[in-house]
């Protein structure tokens, strides 16, 4: 398995050269995150891992379950939370969502849930190259009512879920969300480029929370000459 070994912020991971590597999706996530504190942060679907050790990295109390399906991403994540000097407060757990029960990991445990997951349906778009990536990017492993079923379970009353997702499947979210008792709370739309439409959509909801939804400014990722905006340049500073 050859990797890359990648610096981001204040935090190293391992990706696998030809296999699914992280995208600024994740890191955007990560930035999105607005909880003043979190003792118990669970990521699902977690990869190799970057979005759950950046968020340890922020809450230097906090305990992290980084949650994946896939073997060799799994496996990652543990060599991951090792080369990072975590392994006091960060562990990664294999399993499959839909059997979230039978994980071991406790109903109601968790203050903050995120997640990066495959939005594409299997028969829309191009299906990535490999294995690992298409599970990664398309509904195969991980469904939306998968995903959002799992948090409910995972979260406390009160507990926050932030996840991106496709900016066409909003309504669609929406619905999955109220069906397991969460409310939107937060949104914010991502553009390639300023007059383009969305790429991705930003969503934070609370677990019983009250109605009522904030749409955040639009953060754009390129300038005209193709450089990152200073938005999402900071993202990538500590």
């Amino acid at each position: 398995m050859e990797l890359t070994l990648d610096s981001v912020r204040d935090i190293q991971i391992y990706q696998r050269k030809s296999g699914y590597r992280f995208s600024l999706d994740a890191l955007l996530l990560f930035d999105f995150v607005r909880q003043p504190q979190a003792a118990d942060i669970v990521d699902l679907g977690a990869g190799s891992g970057i979005i759950g050790i950046l968020l340890a990295r922020r809450y230097k109390r906090s305990r992290v379950v980084l949650f994946e399906l896939q073997e060799s991403l799994f496996r990652l994540a543990e060599r991951n939370i090792e080369l990072n000097g975590l392994a006091d407060r960060v562990r990664a757990v294999k399993g499959d969502i839909k059997e979230i029960k039978a994980s071991g990991l406790p109903a109601g445990g968790f203050d903050l849930c995120v997640s990066n997951p495959p939005f594409r349906r299997p028969a829309t778009g191009k299906l990535a190259i490999g294995e690992e990536r298409a599970i990664a990017r398309h509904e195969i492993g991980m469904r939306l009512d998968d995903l959002i079923h799992a948090a409910g379970y995972l979260l406390k009353n009160g507990g926050r879920f932030s996840m991106v997702y496709h900016p066409g499947r909003l309504p669609e979210v929406f619905e999955r969300l109220r069906s397991e008792r969460f409310e939107p709370k937060r949104v914010r739309f991502v553009h390639g480029r300023r007059g383009l439409p969305a790429k991705i959509a930003l969503i934070e909801s609370v677990k019983g929370g009250r109605p009522g939804v904030e749409v955040e400014p639009p953060l754009f990722v390129y300038e005209e000459d193709g450089s990152y905006t200073p938005d999402v340049r900071s993202i990538y500073e500590i």
